[in-house]
């Protein structure tokens, strides 16, 4: 028996108002939810988040990209007010359902930006977007070969965050259908290595003001099975990220925040090694297009939400260079 998907009204209780109005659009299998902001005159801007994030991840980066561009940030299938759909979380889905956004909603070519996977779907467009859809690309310290289950370059995906994330899906279980958060929490000394409690303390800072009892937002909006589909593979299986980062079809900014090494396993700390950069721009250059790196060594892992004003800036100047040219 095929897994029901799920809609926002089946969730309805788990969400709260936002400064942003919402919108939901159509796209055949997923209805996506999205916010838009700034002048449509202005040039477009595609806001990815990253896994476990809802599109109001980017709602203190907004008003300050607003400035410059209209900003349409959206949550992904599976994440916020968007379609549920067990089974069906890959990178190609993914993608997919954002070129179809961008016909339906956009309809002009954007600079899409998104952080961590969100980052590496930026890149998915990039290389497999409709011609004349993407200007650029910003990777948000994007786990480009990270985030896969076996890689061509560096650590895999279980030798870095995804022992964190099979600790969620296992605790919280596919669709929410375990939910136990309590048993979440007093798994950590026992389930999390001590290299990624380490990582976790640089990559996600606590925000400023109350920390809730029970669950944050951003978890109870979020489908647990994302997690296991990138820890088994499933994710990425069809879509290897040496053939993704070759066939780019647009210049790339990678902004590169917190990371390091851990001497005892060799474990990646943070979203991507030093190494897995220097591969990913080895072959973007190679396709042809322009890699620009910004390092922010003690920057968190979204940079967006935890430190918006650079975030912006970043993003503002880099766009500011592009042609205002599609790619090809």
């Amino acid at each position: 028996m095929a897994a029901r998907y799920l809609e926002a009204e089946d969730r309805a209780g788990v969400f709260v108002p936002h400064a942003f109005e919402e919108h939901t659009v159509d796209l055949g299998e997923v209805r996506l939810n999205y916010a838009v902001a700034g002048d449509p005159a202005r040039p477009a801007l595609l806001l990815v988040p990253a896994q476990s994030e809802s599109w109001w991840g980017y709602e203190p980066a907004l008003p300050l990209l607003a400035e410059h561009f209209q900003c349409f940030a959206v949550d992904l299938r599976g994440q916020g007010r968007s379609t549920w759909t067990p089974g069906r979380y890959t990178l190609d889905n993914f993608g997919n359902d954002l070129v179809r956004f961008l016909d339906l909603v956009v309809g002009r070519p954007v600079v899409a930006a998104g952080n961590s996977s969100g980052g590496v779907l930026a890149a998915w467009l990039a290389a497999f977007a409709k011609p004349g859809q993407i200007r650029g690309a910003v990777l948000e310290d994007a786990p480009l070969f990270a985030s896969e289950a076996t890689t061509s370059c560096g650590t895999p995906i279980r030798q870095g965050m995804g022992p964190s994330m099979l600790w969620w899906n296992k605790w919280l279980g596919d669709q929410w259908s375990i939910g136990d958060f309590d048993g979440l929490m007093k798994a950590v000394p026992t389930e999390l290595p001590g290299y990624l409690l380490q990582a976790r303390q640089h990559m996600f800072p606590p925000l400023p003001g109350p920390r809730p009892d029970g669950p944050p937002q951003n978890l109870r909006e979020y489908d647990p099975e994302w997690a296991r589909a990138f820890t088994s593979g499933l994710a990425t299986a069809a879509c290897d990220h040496e053939n993704l980062l070759s066939r780019i079809k647009a210049p790339v900014l990678f902004t590169h925040h917190w990371h390091g090494q851990d001497e005892q396993s060799g474990a990646t700390l943070g979203a991507i090694s030093d190494l897995q950069v220097r591969r990913a721009r080895e072959l973007v250059e190679a396709a042809g297009q322009s890699f620009t790196l910004r390092s922010f060594p003690d920057a968190a892992h979204s940079m967006h939400n935890r430190d918006p004003h650079t975030y912006s800036d970043t993003v503002i100047e880099w766009a500011s260079a592009l042609s205002p040219a599609a790619a090809g």
